[in-house]
């Protein structure tokens, strides 16, 4: 005896399985709560003047990965928001480095800048 099983009922049931893993994916993935806190706290704490002057394109960059990662939670894309905001948190902290690093650099080029000025004042006075 053979067994028959039609394309229809074939794909039919593929359809079903496949839909079934996929959602099955989707509702074993909680929201991302916990790391959205912490993405939207970075991203805050890094929206600074100092970054803004001297990272202004890393903040940019982790604000819009935030924003994107809020739609994603909006949209019940868990597994998407919660890469999303890691990825902000990320962008976050590299921004705050980047100003912190830029910052440093230009106060050790004033500090430089004066310790060249006082040895000139203090060659003038010595040669007179």
């Amino acid at each position: 005896m053979k067994t028959f099983i039609s394309r229809r009922a074939a794909g039919s049931a593929l359809a079903l399985v496949t839909t079934l893993v996929v959602l099955g994916g989707c509702a074993s993935t909680p929201p991302p709560t916990q790391q959205m806190a912490v993405a939207e706290a970075t991203v805050k704490h890094a929206n600074t003047n100092s970054t803004n002057e001297n990272a202004a394109g890393e903040l940019q960059i982790a604000i819009a990965k935030l924003a994107n990662a809020r739609t994603a939670m909006t949209s019940k894309d868990y597994l998407r928001a919660g890469q999303l905001a890691e990825q902000a948190e990320l962008d976050a902290q590299v921004a705050e480095l980047h100003a912190q690093s830029t910052s440093s650099r230009k106060a050790a080029q004033e500090s430089q800048d004066a310790a060249r000025v006082l040895r000139e004042e203090i060659n003038r006075k010595t040669v007179r």
